[in-house]
C-alpha cells in the first residue's frame, strides 16, 4: 500500500510539520512529494502528490490568486499543500487557509527552516518501499510464451513494479506517459505532442518514472517494459486488475 499523508508525517524529516488545514483528509495515499514554486503547478500533476513549497511565488499573488491555485490543486488531484513559513511568511495568508479548508486540502506548515531535499529524500524512499520484494525482470519470454506458461502476471509486476500499486488515475496517467516515451524513444518534443501536454509536463512526469523504474535508459529494460505495456492491454492486464479488485 502507498504511505497516507499521515504516515509520511511521522518520518523524521517531517518532526517540525504542523497541520493547519484538511485533518481530516490525512488518510490519502501520496503517490509523489514535489517542490513547487509556479503557478500552474497544477499542469504537472498526476494525482496524489504533496506539493513543498517555499512561498516566493505565493506571496505574489492575490487573495483571488491564491484561492484559485488552491482550486487547481485540488482538482487535479494533490493530497497536500506544505508551505515553509520562514524567508516569506510568518503565518499562513487568511486566503491560502480558508480556500484549503474549502476544497478539504491538507495544508501543512514549518515555521523553522526545513530541508525540501531531506523531506523529498525521506518520503520517496517510504513511498518506492511500500510494495513487495521486487522480482527478477526477465526479458526472454515472449507475450505468447509468458501467456501460456501463465507467467504473464509475474512479467507485469516484475517490470513496471511500483506503478501497478498507484491509484487509478496517476497509474493510467504515468503508464500512458511510459508508452509514449517508449514510442517516440525519449523525444520530449514529440511525447508532449501526442499526450497533448506541456514538455515540462513530461520532464516532471519522466523524473516519477526514473525513481520507480531503475535503469529506465537501458535498451534491454525497455525492451522488457515494451511487452509490459503490450501486457497491460492483453488478457493479462485485465487479470491482474481482477485480482488487484478482490
Amino acid at each position: 500500500m502507498l504511505p497516507t499523508l499521515a504516515e509520511l508525517l511521522t518520518l523524521p524529516a517531517f518532526a517540525d510539520a504542523e497541520v493547519v488545514s484538511g485533518h481530516a483528509h490525512l488518510t490519502q495515499p501520496v503517490t509523489w512529494v514535489h517542490v513547487s514554486e509556479v503557478a500552474d503547478a497544477a499542469r504537472f500533476l498526476t494525482g496524489g502528490e504533496l506539493l513543498l513549497s517555499t512561498g516566493s511565488l505565493l506571496a505574489r499573488m492575490n487573495d483571488g490568486e491564491l484561492e484559485g491555485f488552491v482550486a487547481s490543486l485540488a482538482q487535479r488531484g494533490a493530497h497536500g499543500l506544505a508551505l515553509e513559513l520562514v524567508q516569506v511568511f510568518r503565518d499562513v495568508p487568511p486566503a491560502l487557509l480558508g480556500a484549503s479548508r474549502l476544497h478539504g486540502l491538507p495544508l501543512i506548515v514549518f515555521r523553522s527552516e526545513v530541508s525540501f531535499a531531506a523531506l523529498t529524500r525521506a518520503a520517496h524512499a517510504r513511498i518506492l518501499n511500500h510494495g513487495g520484494p521486487a522480482l527478477d525482470p526477465s526479458l526472454a519470454p515472449l507475450l505468447d510464451a509468458l501467456a501460456e506458461t501463465g507467467r504473464s502476471v509475474a512479467f507485469l509486476r516484475a517490470q513496471l513494479g511500483p506503478l501497478l500499486n498507484l491509484p487509478a488515475r496517476p497509474r493510467s496517467t504515468l503508464l500512458g506517459t511510459l508508452d509514449a516515451l517508449l514510442t517516440t524513444n525519449f523525444n520530449m518534443a514529440e511525447t508532449a505532442r501526442r499526450l497533448g501536454v506541456r514538455r515540462q509536463t513530461v520532464y516532471y512526469r519522466l523524473e516519477q518514472l526514473r525513481a520507480m523504474l531503475p535503469d529506465l535508459d537501458e535498451p534491454r529494460r525497455q525492451l522488457g517494459l515494451h511487452l509490459a505495456l503490450e501486457l497491460t492491454r492483453s488478457e493479462a492486464g485485465e487479470a491482474l486488475s481482477a485480482a488487484e479488485r478482490t
